[in-house]
């Protein structure tokens, strides 16, 4: 994948250079425009699977990860194709490599774009993963195929590399996580994290990289509450 990403902005943009014939997967409505030398098609979000198993994979996918029942295919008609694409987060972009070796899990909405020749398919999380967390429920995205993926966070993305270690991340801002690490997700300071004003925690064990927004939308929307009108009861 061939692309630059705007820079010195608080809102990115990537745009995709693409050859004939050069295909990527982009999520469904991130389009922003193109020189009208990309051709752009929409099919299921099926990881290939055709007829009425291909409607069930798509929407299966599209209640458990969060990601769109469609995905949007795009196919450069000359040498020359350029799309402009962005992320509904307001926030960084980052990419992610995945090979035989190197795969990724990836949060609710976390996934842009991707190489034509990779996807990811839903793997069931552990039974305390799927009841108290919000990475997917009771699956989570697990990249597939080799190629570049492109992902996006709320604000800025930081990232932690593990060697052996042990790390705990709000669960609300992990983007994306090394598929070599274990993780439990727990209650932040054990059964009243509460009072310290934390929630739910991930806590990650062994080597690889951790991706973290430094904000979040469920922050934001906690931060907007008490200044929404409140209805009034019909009297």
């Amino acid at each position: 994948m061939n692309y630059t990403i705007s820079q010195d902005t608080a809102f990115p943009t990537v745009t995709l250079h693409l050859g004939r014939d050069e295909s990527v997967q982009i999520e469904r409505g991130s389009m922003i425009a193109h020189n009208g030398q990309v051709k752009l098609e929409g099919h299921m979000n099926s990881n290939g699977k055709k007829g009425l198993g291909g409607v069930l994979s798509a929407l299966g996918r599209s209640v458990t990860s969060g990601e769109s029942f469609f995905i949007t295919t795009a196919t450069g008609l000359s040498d020359s194709g350029e799309l402009l694409i962005a992320p509904a987060n307001p926030g960084a972009i980052r990419e992610l490599t995945a090979s035989g070796s190197t795969h990724w899990r990836l949060n609710t909405s976390a996934y842009l774009a991707s190489d034509a020749g990779t996807g990811y398919r839903m793997v069931r999380q552990k039974l305390s993963g799927a009841v108290f967390g919000g990475t997917g429920g009771l699956f989570v995205m697990e990249t597939e195929g080799n190629g570049t993926f492109l992902v996006s966070g709320y604000a800025d993305i930081i990232e932690v590399t593990l060697q052996n270690q042990e790390y705990v991340v709000d669960n609300s801002n992990v983007v994306a996580w090394s598929q070599s690490l274990d993780y439990n997700i727990e209650v932040a300071s054990g059964a009243f994290g509460f009072k310290t004003g934390e929630g739910l925690v991930n806590h990650f064990q062994g080597s690889g990289t951790i991706l973290m927004q430094t904000r979040s939308i469920e922050g934001l929307a906690n931060l907007l509450l008490p200044y929404m009108p409140q209805s009034s009861g019909s009297n």
